[in-house]
């Protein structure tokens, strides 16, 4: 019967078949399979081809391990590959990129969280988006797997190649090399990682520039971190951030970025739906003296903005000429004028004051590329030694060049975090008279010059009587023959010259001039133009600051002050390459995070002067000397020992960093009231051959067994090895019942599961079994706290996590100094009800069956 059925089978298959219509195989049907879409915000399907080009996005990925997707549109879908270090700008770097499925084109713009247990399960942001412009057939290449092509997007420019390795093409997930081909963008990995200088979403910043125009977005290199912009509405108006004149260039050039010094007029343009208007340094509005250049800025693609620039007017060599630029403004016309952008205080209804330098400029850059007007232009930086940068400024006749800290927010003022290096001695000058000429000059012989002195009294500080043509001579002339007045409106008249004609204080010279006598008079001096961007009454002596050694990095929030840090370049951590600095830096950013955990209690100091790999020592008091922001506490709280140390504030942190503070312990009690404990501390410590599933596992069983008896549990990485579960408490008992109980708790869990828990410390009680260390909760001793740094190789982080984070932690060092800004950039607060969870532990110690001796001195 079987055998009949078979053979008739056999013959029903013979039998020719209806041709069916060919259908085309579904190429988002993997990416449906794997996704719950009633559960997960990622898009189904959707997404359509742009007339603008190819579109290319790279998404960075926190999921079981973080990586980058990249994704390239072709045959009406993303082509994705997973690239687990995320591209490189250096040829000789060959980043591993594996294929897996297609995603809609609805995807590129996806940022957001994908839910726990769902595939790809973690947070997703746009690293990077543009466009892409095959080299050759791209069809072709992608089936032979060489796909060669040019980027276009705000981080990654140029030429670039996909290989595939040597492997069947029908492998699930075939294994691919991202490599940067050799052109003028590719960088070496020693002087610029992409992914750490520009780690931020682009999801807000305009399109990148379409392929027409290559290299028009390239990004700005060398960004710190950015802050997230907010929602604002758009300013009336907008008071600019002014340079500070320096002596010299600052002590850690590679903090900087440098432009061209333009010799013009400081311009902000508020762009509003398509409305313009143009406004001096000084608030005074100039749109109607410009209508070219205002209708040029409305036809920029974004509804509103204000850019920050300047105008100006080049002569027949392509130098900035100051006179011209004042001839135009006095003319009846001011076609001609070339407007350098070079910042981006708002735009598209986001204040982003509060972003670095770097990616204001990266958000202008792309903005500025999709002009189509030739007077609007985009400010470059370069990167080069400052000393070498103002002495070629110089030769091509600009003024010199302006400085601004990579890191550093837009503030409405002068500061010391934008600096001006000048060719030569220059400012403003007011006007308070002018001696007639002499032989054939016409008009006047020369200007005498005033400074505002502290108290507002207007000093003569000499006279300037060449740079004049005799067209400005009679323009001069005729201005200032209308301000005449008898009187000398210089304080010192004693120093001016006899026979001089006085005149109302109101204009303006622009002057350049060698130096200051000690007299505090000018020498070979030369006028440049007049200006009316300013009021005369702001018009004081410029003198050059000198600029501290090196300043920290500031943090969000509570923030440290300035520091001198000695040895910045000093590596740490020869493992991942930390210097110093580095240290100081996160300190400095997390400050506001880690005081919470520190504030109020005594702390040890971990030091490392050679190192992580060097000797290492703890202190616990101050000895000699002193440090800015650790303050001793009274000494009646440890009698007989010397004052205990606590943090009294973010400054502390960076003070104890610069001594070779790695790692800040903390004490389980406040010191308002030292001998009760307000927490208890369980240090799960594996022993060798302890995998790193058993140490999650017995997090939960301590979790659970906390639970049990009534008790909160809180967990955190190490930062080393294992894990830390807390327990906030009731301040009721003493240290010697507080740790009696939690060693209690824990000979309950050895005695239950001792294939998994020991009681005992030391190395050969926990072969592979874990010790969960109770003895962090006795007097005097400490826990590394939340946020610190540890001072091992890789120099982990203790960073507090929520317990449903706890399946994709990879280790106790599942961040790292160098990775850490992956968490802190999420911005969440897996603690949050850490303040009100605090109980008695009365009823647990009942339950468990613990009964505490009778109290006495915690501390003998």
């Amino acid at each position: 019967m079987a055998a009949t059925a078979k053979a008739q089978k056999g013959r029903d298959d013979s039998k020719p078949k209806k041709a069916r219509p060919h259908s085309r195989p579904d190429p988002l049907r993997a990416y449906r399979q794997k996704r719950d879409f009633s559960q997960t915000p990622e898009p189904a399907e959707g997404g359509q081809s742009s007339a603008a080009g190819l579109q290319y996005v790279i998404q960075k990925h926190w999921a079981s391990r973080l990586h980058y997707d990249l994704r390239l549109e072709l045959q009406g879908t993303m082509k994705s590959w997973a690239v687990p270090k995320g591209p490189s700008y250096d040829p000789a770097d060959k980043r591993m990129a594996v294929q897996v499925e297609d995603h809609p084109i609805s995807y590129n713009t996806f940022e957001g969280e994908i839910p726990l247990r769902q595939y790809g399960a973690g947070q997703v942001i746009v690293w990077d988006k543009g466009w892409w412009e095959p080299v050759g057939d791209a069809e072709k290449g992608y089936r032979q797997g060489k796909l060669k092509f040019v980027l276009h997007g705000h981080k990654l420019q140029g030429r670039w190649a996909l290989v595939r390795m040597q492997g069947r093409r029908s492998d699930k997930q075939p294994a691919w090399l991202l490599v940067k081909e050799h052109d003028e963008f590719a960088r070496p990995a020693s002087e610029f990682s992409v992914v750490d200088a520009l780690p931020d979403s682009v999801s807000a910043l305009p399109p990148a520039a379409a392929p027409r125009t290559p290299g028009m977005v390239q990004a700005d290199r060398g960004a710190l971190p950015p802050v997230a912009a907010k929602a604002s509405p758009l300013p009336e108006r907008l008071k600019p951030q002014l340079a500070t004149l320096a002596d010299a260039p600052p002590a850690e050039p590679a903090q900087w970025l440098w432009e061209l010094k333009f010799d013009g007029y400081r311009l902000l343009a508020r762009i509003d739906k398509g409305s313009v208007r143009l406004f001096t340094r000084n608030g005074n509005d100039w749109t109607d003296r410009m209508p070219g250049l205002a209708a040029d800025l409305a036809r920029l693609p974004i509804e509103s903005a204000w850019l920050d620039g300047e105008v100006l007017m080049f002569d027949s060599q392509g130098r900035p000429d100051f006179q011209a630029l004042q001839n135009a403004f006095d003319g009846p016309s001011t076609r001609g004028l070339v407007y350098y952008l070079f910042d981006l205080p708002y735009a598209q209804g986001k204040d982003l004051r509060q972003l670095s330098v770097v990616d204001r400029r990266e958000m202008l850059r792309a903005l500025v590329g999709r002009s189509e007007s030739s007077a609007i232009r985009f400010s470059e930086a370069f990167e080069a030694r400052a000393e070498d940068l103002v002495a070629s400024a110089c030769r091509l006749g600009f003024e010199g060049v302006i400085g601004k800290r990579k890191t550093a927010p837009y503030a409405s003022q002068r500061t010391a975090d934008w600096i001006k290096l000048k060719c030569h001695h220059r400012q403003e000058f007011v006007i308070g008279g002018f001696t007639d000429p002499q032989g054939t000059r016409v008009g006047l012989g020369s200007l005498l010059l005033g400074v505002h002195t502290d108290n507002g009294a207007l000093r003569y500080v000499g006279n300037v009587g060449t740079g004049f043509t005799d067209r400005s001579l009679a323009g001069l002339h005729r201005k200032l023959s209308r301000l005449a007045c008898g009187r000398n409106p210089f304080s010192n008249a004693g120093a001016t010259p006899k026979n001089a004609h006085w005149v109302q204080p109101r204009l303006l010279a622009e002057v350049s001039f060698a130096e200051w006598t000690q007299q505090g008079k000018i020498r070979h001096s030369v006028f440049h133009g007049l200006r009316d961007d300013k009021p005369a009454t702001a018009v004081v002596r410029e003198r050059a600051r000198r600029l501290p050694p090196a300043q920290d990095a500031p943090a969000a929030g509570q923030q440290p002050g300035p520091l001198k840090v000695t040895h910045p370049e000093r590596v740490v951590d020869p493992a991942t390459g930390v210097k110093k600095l580095d240290v100081v830096r996160y300190y400095a950013r997390v400050a506001p995070l880690l005081m919470e955990y520190v504030k109020d209690r005594p702390v040890a100091l971990l030091r490392a002067p050679d190192g992580v790999e060097g000797q290492r020592f703890f202190q616990k008091h101050l000895d000699t000397g002193s440090m800015d922001g650790i303050e001793e506490l009274d000494p009646a709280l440890h009698e007989g020992h010397p004052p205990l140390l606590a943090i009294a504030s973010p400054q502390g942190l960076l003070a104890g960093a610069q001594m070779n503070v790695i790692e800040y312990h903390s004490w389980n009690a406040r010191k308002d009231r030292i001998l009760r404990p307000d927490r208890m501390t369980f240090d799960l410590d594996p022993g060798d051959q302890v995998p790193w599933e058993q140490v999650q596992e017995a997090a939960q069983l301590v979790r659970v067994l906390l639970q049990e008896l009534g008790l909160a549990a809180f967990l955190k990485t190490s930062g080393g090895k294992g894990l830390h579960v807390i327990t906030p408490i009731k301040r009721l008992h003493d240290w010697e019942t507080v740790k009696g109980f939690s060693r209690a708790l824990v000979q309950h869990l050895a005695s239950t599961l001792p294939q998994r828990f020991v009681a005992k410390s030391g190395p050969r009680n926990r072969v592979g079994k874990i010790f969960v260390d109770y003895l962090r909760n006795g007097f005097g001793a400490t826990t590394a706290c939340a946020w610190t740094a540890r001072a091992r190789p890789g120099m982990g982080i203790s960073v507090p996590v929520a317990w449903s984070e706890l399946d994709s932690l990879t280790s106790g060092a599942h961040w790292t100094i160098r990775t850490v800004e992956q968490r802190l950039a999420i911005g969440n607060s897996p603690w949050s009800g850490y303040a009100k969870a605090a109980t008695s532990i009365t009823g647990a110690m009942k339950k468990l069956g613990f009964r505490p001796a009778r109290p006495h001195d915690a501390r003998q």
